[in-house]
């Protein structure tokens, strides 16, 4: 499964925690938020079809942010920072994900 898709997913479970996050798109900067299943881009438009990819296959995760929801972009609560994807992978994998 696509690494953004593992991402929905645990959100899914997971439905007090947002996502941020931060990677790559062909050398340029993205930014995404991720909650409850749904992603949307911070930095670029997001297609209406769910179905689309909002991070495609050859982007790269820098890394991730696990933020109480709601999201407060003014005054957002971490609960983690600058997780890197394998440890984020870790936690997925620990959860079957």
């Amino acid at each position: 499964m696509m690494p953004i898709r593992r991402l929905e997913q645990y959100t899914l479970k997971h439905r007090q925690e947002v996502l941020i996050v931060h990677g790559l798109v062909a050398g340029a900067p993205e930014e995404i938020i991720i909650f409850r299943g749904f992603s949307s881009s911070l930095t670029r438009p997001t297609a209406a079809d769910p179905d689309v990819l909002i991070l495609p296959e050859a982007a790269e995760i820098t890394s991730i942010d696990i933020v109480a929801a709601p999201y407060q972009p003014d005054q957002p609560q971490y609960l983690d920072r600058f997780l890197s994807w394998q440890q984020m992978d870790q936690r997925l994998q620990m959860l079957a994900l």
